[in-house]
């Protein structure tokens, strides 16, 4: 079965509402999720905004195999893509929203999380020494092909919402907010690639 998380559903819910800001008369958007694992938050945003073109990376094949196979048992068409972050997506950028939930656990800190989450793959679990190597990667790599005026969206680990803000600030992203999960704790930060400024007329 392909239901995401509770931590999941609140980057999803977030998700949607950076397309809404897009407006009805807006083109279908160009949605890419990153490390995109079984699936389910390309596939859970596909079947809320079935027009908009959705892409999934993932560096592993088989984290893609299980992926494609859940959008062929759910009808749902996503492009699968396989690589290391954004790098695929380089020959079809750009586009208006980039969302990933990415390793962002402290490798000193894997061994003591609960059995079944450290059954996942460690790939998808080891975010380096502070937990946000891959969000620093991301934030910095994202800009290439994300749209201007289009948006990253990342979940989290407790206690790093000040640490990713800091991050995307530092990358250039403007308007940079959070989403707290059921719990309250922060669970998703996001900020927008701004639009290049316009030269003063000569």
């Amino acid at each position: 079965m392909l239901v995401p998380r509770p931590d999941t559903e609140t980057l999803v819910e977030q998700a949607l509402e950076l397309l809404a800001k897009r407006g009805p008369a807006a083109p279908p958007a160009r949605v890419a999720d990153i490390g995109t694992g079984s699936g389910a938050l390309a596939l859970a945003l596909r079947s809320e905004r079935p027009d908009d073109q959705v892409f999934a990376v993932d560096l592993s094949d088989g984290a893609l195999a299980v992926a494609r196979a859940n959008a062929a048992r759910l009808g749902l068409p996503v492009t699968f893509l396989e690589g290391d972050l954004v790098e695929p997506l380089a020959g079809v950028a750009p586009f208006d929203l980039v969302v990933s939930n990415p390793p962002y656990v402290p490798s000193q800190e894997i061994d003591r999380l609960a059995p079944e989450v450290r059954r996942e793959p460690r790939l998808a679990l080891d975010g380096g020494a502070d937990g946000l190597a891959v969000v620093r990667r991301l934030a910095q790599d994202a800009r290439a092909v994300l749209a201007a005026g289009g948006w990253l969206a990342l979940e989290i680990g407790t206690g790093q919402a000040d640490a990713t803000t800091a991050v995307l600030r530092d990358a250039g992203y403007l308007d940079v907010g959070s989403r707290r999960d059921l719990a309250g704790t922060p669970r998703v930060i996001f900020g927008q690639r701004g639009y290049a400024k316009e030269r003063n007329p000569t």
